[in-house]
């Protein structure tokens, strides 16, 4: 049995489906929440609803599991999220109950520049969250990324609802050579899986990249080609850009941007080019070719899909209530 934490997320429901397809059996951790759990539809997968704070909660959810895929943060919540409760409190009460019960590995998702001693807060937690397993009991793999894309993702998505909405300029840090290697997120997660058949992986902190390296400046160019919207770059401060966006982010909830977002471009997040066919035998996608799904698509055919969605789940769930 495999349990997921964050399995809501965009790399959380990318890894279900490729465990799903591989054959193992699944148990997504969920957070008590009113809204309806976005999981991957017409995937068996066990459900527990427990918080990360609830250590005897997590103990039962942990019975007869054998691997954890730790994905679970507050960073896509922005200002509202709480990274002592969830990433550092919530990592450390996973971890203990995950030794209690017996747990033969933990694979973490953290980020490329995660430090204790690190001045920006996701980058902070994370580090911390990762001596929290590495001192822990259960063997354990962490996984260090630059920024992860792909459909429904917080980075490229955003950029190009930020770019459409834009009024002719975009703004960008003035002076900004920040240096990241964007990864494919269906290479992450083959490497994920892949990190349980290698013995080798165990007890290991891998850092793993795209390909090639962009500033934020050139991905945002390259996000404005693949969307035909061209717009003025406009530089500015860093520190006018973040209060902006704090301010933005107060009165607008769903403000695709947040402060945390920013950290990512604050430092480089960079590693050599070769780590992940080096280690796992992979060569990451081209950042260029799996941007399609940025393309929008007429009004007419979005709609006929969404209602071609809709008529295909009433079907599965008519034929589901009468195979009962």
């Amino acid at each position: 049995m495999i349990l997921i934490t964050g399995a809501t997320g965009f790399i959380g429901r990318t890894l279900i489906r490729h465990l799903s397809e591989v054959g193992y059996p699944l148990r997504a951790l969920l957070r008590p929440s009113p809204r309806t759990p976005r999981l991957p539809k017409g995937v068996p997968i066990e459900v527990a609803v427990v918080s990360l704070a609830d250590a005897r909660g997590l103990r039962a959810a942990l019975r007869d599991v054998q691997t954890v895929f730790h994905l679970a943060s507050a960073e896509g919540q922005g200002s509202r999220g709480d990274l002592l409760a969830a990433d550092i409190n919530g990592t450390e009460n996973l971890v203990n109950a995950a030794a209690d019960a017996g747990v033969e590995r933990i694979v973490y998702l953290s980020h490329i520049g995660a430090a204790r001693a690190s001045g920006y807060p996701a980058f902070k937690a994370k580090g911390i969250a990762e001596e929290h397993i590495r001192h822990g009991r259960v063997p354990y793999t962490i996984l260090r990324t630059s920024l992860v894309y792909g459909p429904e993702d917080r980075f490229t998505n955003n950029l190009a609802r930020l770019i459409r909405a834009s009024p002719g300029i975009f703004p960008i840090p003035l002076g900004g050579r920040t240096v990241v290697q964007p990864l494919w997120v269906e290479d992450l997660v083959t490497c994920m899986i892949w990190s349980l058949q290698k013995e080798e992986t165990i007890n290991q902190v891998f850092d793993l990249g795209g390909s090639e390296f962009f500033t934020l400046q050139q991905i945002i160019e390259i996000i404005m080609q693949v969307t035909n919207r061209h717009r003025y770059l406009v530089p500015i401060s860093p520190i006018t850009l973040r209060a902006l966006t704090v301010l933005f982010e107060s009165f607008i909830p769903s403000f695709p941007v947040s402060a945390f977002w920013l950290d990512y471009f604050a430092v480089n997040r960079t590693c050599a080019v070769d780590s992940m066919p080096r280690v796992f035998g992979l060569m990451p996608a081209r950042f260029t070719y799996r941007l399609d799904y940025l393309i929008r698509k007429p009004l007419l055919q979005r709609t006929w899909e969404g209602l071609a969605s809709g008529a295909s789940s009433l079907m599965e769930t008519l034929r589901s209530s009468r195979s009962r």
